[in-house]
């Protein structure tokens, strides 16, 4: 790490930031919190809000407003700011609006002397993720973005519900663009180390169908969740939290963020989420799982899809 002590700098505090900072606070995940955000007033302002509820915690952090240049001695530089999902708006019809607004963040972290790692979480993800590799000029290892962190979690509740498990003892992933392509790759799915699809052959009261609906229940959750309430952010922040933690812990767990692919699963230069295992040097190494060719056929769609977008938006100059 960069220093002795964990320091985090919060690039915007909306809905999505504050979700974050929030359970950082009460999960006393760092020492040190910096929140930048264009209207610096409400930087401020969530700072107070924050630091007003330490004596309840068993935190002894120290949050307050600040401005690029404090990044230069941070850990970790997470990026939440950018223009909100509409309803009804597909994640990858947010990449042009997005875009410009990460030129003005990423180029000012950089010129602070920041070396340390950035995470994504801004909308849509693997494209945001690629962006500020391509702006930074950083080790694509030192890059990272939520993935499909939030909906592998989504996918083990619903799990977890259905075969009445501890979601905890639930492994499985979602995998490839965090949106509409992206997929379950059933065939490495188990409850401790026994297949699901083994356990729906041999249980008559466990449907394979319901699998199929559980897949489209977490591709559609944020869409649901947006029409009910306009946006998603406690789920997405507290899966911010657990990937801060593997980082700053050295844990070096498997969280499936969106990552870098050199090679694996035949796919190159584009990101995607994937299984990681993650620790202080953020992504040291990209799992590679068994998949059938079906899921392989379809995880290549997801990037295809994926390059293809990020390209166009070369292509105008972005």
């Amino acid at each position: 790490m960069v220093n002795d002590k964990r320091k985090v700098v919060l690039v915007g505090t909306g809905m999505v930031g504050m979700s974050y900072a929030y359970s950082l606070l009460n999960q006393n995940v760092c020492d040190e919190l910096v929140l930048i955000d264009l209207d610096k007033r409400r930087a401020e302002g969530e700072a107070m809000d924050l630091n007003h509820g330490l004596a309840f915690s068993a935190a002894s952090m120290k949050i307050y407003q600040g401005e690029y240049e404090d990044c230069k001695d941070a850990d970790i530089v997470v990026i939440s700011a950018g223009v909100a999902q509409k309803p009804g708006e597909t994640r990858l019809a947010l990449l042009k609006r997005n875009a410009k607004v990460f030129r003005s963040i990423v180029e000012p972290v950089t010129a602070s002397g920041f070396d340390g790692i950035f995470l994504v979480a801004t909308n849509p993800v693997d494209l945001m993720t690629r962006i500020t590799y391509a702006l930074s000029g950083f080790n694509p290892r030192k890059v990272l973005g939520t993935g499909t962190a939030l909906d592998t979690a989504r996918l083990r509740y619903l799990l977890g519900e259905y075969l009445r498990v501890d979601p905890r003892n639930v492994h499985a992933y979602v995998m490839g663009e965090h949106g509409d392509s992206e997929f379950v790759p059933w065939s490495q799915a188990q409850v401790a180390t026994k297949s699901i699809l083994e356990l729906c052959a041999e249980n008559p009261d466990i449907e394979k169908g319901r699998l199929t609906e559980i897949e489209k229940e977490v591709r559609e959750a944020a869409y649901k969740i947006i029409e009910a309430k306009n946006a998603t952010y406690y789920g997405i922040g507290m899966a911010l939290t657990r990937i801060t933690r593997a980082i700053l812990g050295d844990e070096n767990s498997v969280l499936t963020v969106s990552a870098m692919l050199r090679g694996e699963y035949g796919q190159t230069d584009v990101f995607s989420g994937v299984p990681c295992i993650i620790n202080k040097a953020g992504i040291q190494r990209v799992l590679k799982l068994s998949l059938t060719q079906e899921e392989a056929d379809r995880f290549g769609d997801s990037c295809k899809m994926l390059k293809e977008c990020y390209e166009e938006l070369a292509k105008e100059g972005q």
